[in-house]
């Protein structure tokens, strides 16, 4: 048995909900890994199920990305040893000391990443690659509109689509932030203004693709954005879901696909897990892509980092520190 902690939530509410708490935790089960976490990745989804805006059965440990060293290995595990270093996205119960996870939920973390790095990227980085590698595979020379470029996904998919050679229109909250983008075209023009804007950058010929976390406010602007028969590619909702969709209307805006992707169905099998991470890594190691830690706090002032997550004081990623 290792003696550790864990960040836990009793009853929603605030930062203030998250408390500390010792636990005792055994040897890995037939087919689990044990880690001993140097990193946990913050994300503003934890703050949804510290708020009970996601439903989660209490007491339950926050988070659910993490690297650290493999201390030990439960039965049937032969592809990971002791030693190795490992993280995950999979499986409740990120911040803490220690975790069991089960072996398949593991990617192994080329030398050369830190583990800051590998838990500040991996959520983000894993769901860049399933949307430009399998949701929709942009050629070279075609046209992508991203939203919220400067944010979490859409930093990492705007150098992503670049190095791929696709013409990338990037478009942000702000001018400042918009100013900050390394892309074909950043604007930060209203929503209202936005296909107008597309029209007149492409010439009459409209985006090939939309890569849309936004949801609700962006919904109409990403439709008229969109050539015939492009690509409709919705993979979040941060202002709120996309009401209903009338399937005349997206025939009569050019007879577009359109497609509402999640990441779990894209890693579901450890085949597929480590397709999306070695993408990931070549990316990283190539200097496409970066973590951007904008942060660090201690993983015992957890409810310290929401704060500062929900109070707009952060820049660029977040990591929790044991």
């Amino acid at each position: 048995m290792i003696d550790g902690y864990r960040m836990v939530v009793r009853q929603f509410g605030g930062p203030d909900a998250i408390e500390r708490e010792a636990f005792r935790i055994g040897s890995p089960g037939p087919g689990e890994v044990l880690i001993e976490t140097e990193a946990v990745g913050l994300n503003f989804i934890d703050t949804y199920y510290r708020k009970g805006l996601y439903p989660a059965a209490v007491p339950f440990c926050l988070g659910s990305e993490s690297a650290g060293r493999v201390i030990a290995v439960g039965d049937g595990v032969s592809t990971i040893v002791p030693g190795d270093r490992i993280a995950t996205v999979r499986s409740g119960g990120a911040y803490a000391s220690h975790r069991l996870i089960p072996a398949d939920e593991a990617v192994k973390v080329p030398a050369g990443v830190d583990a800051a790095t590998v838990a500040a990227i991996l959520l983000k980085g894993l769901t860049t690659s399933y949307l430009t590698e399998e949701t929709y595979i942009p050629a070279p020379g075609q046209i992508a509109l991203v939203h919220s470029a400067a944010g979490g996904v859409g930093s990492l998919l705007v150098p992503w689509l670049i190095d791929k050679g696709v013409t990338v229109i990037a478009h942000a909250g702000t001018p400042e932030k918009a100013a900050g983008i390394v892309a074909t075209h950043a604007l930060s023009c209203p929503f209202d203004q936005l296909a107008a804007a597309v029209h007149d950058l492409t010439g009459g010929a409209l985006c090939d693709v939309v890569y849309d976390g936004v949801g609700a406010t962006s919904w109409e602007a990403s439709i008229a954005s969109l050539k015939k028969r492009g690509m409709m590619v919705s993979f979040g909702n941060a202002s709120g879901p996309v009401p209903p969709v009338s399937l005349l209307d997206i025939m009569r805006a050019g007879s577009l696909y359109i497609t509402r992707p999640t990441l779990f169905d894209y890693i579901a099998t450890n085949d597929t897990l480590t397709t999306n991470a070695d993408r990931l890594f070549n990316r990283l190691r190539r200097g496409v892509i970066r973590a951007g830690i904008g942060q660090t706090f201690a993983l015992a002032e957890a409810a310290e980092a929401h704060r500062a997550l929900e109070g707009r004081e952060t820049t660029g990623s977040t990591v929790l520190l044991p």
